[in-house]
């Protein structure tokens, strides 16, 4: 049996950090449905500003409350603000791989939804085991990008500054900054 992925939340920001609660991460519950993690259940956290890695437990917050709430020890590894990735696992032997799809939350600074995703192993005509990743909102394999969140507002006034008229200010927006 081997340790594989069932679900992630990915860039998601914390929102607290409460040293003197009895320890784990507390996460908004209907976040935590979509992706399919539970209660009780243990999952690692990586944070991606200091590069800390811990194992806790989740327990749900406030239902639409976005939060991500770092609690005891763990308190110590997270600063509000910080972007983690938070992973619950399961194990299965190789066969079992293609019958699995976990679910990826990805996030806005916010912590909105960004995207759905899925990760897909399947039997490729060059690899037994190949990977992808899809859309699950639209099946599509190619829509899976994660672009940076940037303040247009902040590059329309940039541009400006830089002698770029209205309308090449819009076009340049257009080709290189949306989706």
């Amino acid at each position: 049996m081997m340790k594989v992925v069932r679900a992630k939340l990915h860039g998601i920001r914390v929102t607290g950090a409460d040293l003197n609660y009895h320890g784990s991460i507390t996460l908004d519950p209907e976040q935590c449905e979509l992706a399919g993690i539970y209660p009780m259940e243990f999952v690692d956290i990586w944070n991606k500003q200091s590069g800390a890695r811990i194992s806790t437990y989740v327990i749900y917050g406030e239902p639409g409350s976005k939060c991500c709430i770092l609690n005891g020890a763990a308190a110590r590894t997270c600063q509000k603000g910080d972007e983690v990735i938070i992973c619950s696992a399961d194990y299965c032997k190789p066969t079992d791989l293609y019958d699995l799809q976990p679910t990826i939350l990805t996030y806005l600074p916010d912590n909105e939804i960004d995207q759905v995703l899925k990760y897909d192993v399947y039997r490729s005509e060059k690899m037994a085991y190949d990977f992808r990743i899809i859309d699950a909102e639209t099946n599509k394999i190619e829509d899976c990008h994660t672009y940076p969140n940037v303040d247009i507002n902040s590059i329309r006034k940039d541009l400006k500054k830089r002698g770029l008229e209205g309308n090449d200010v819009d076009a340049f927006i257009e080709k290189y900054l949306m989706r």
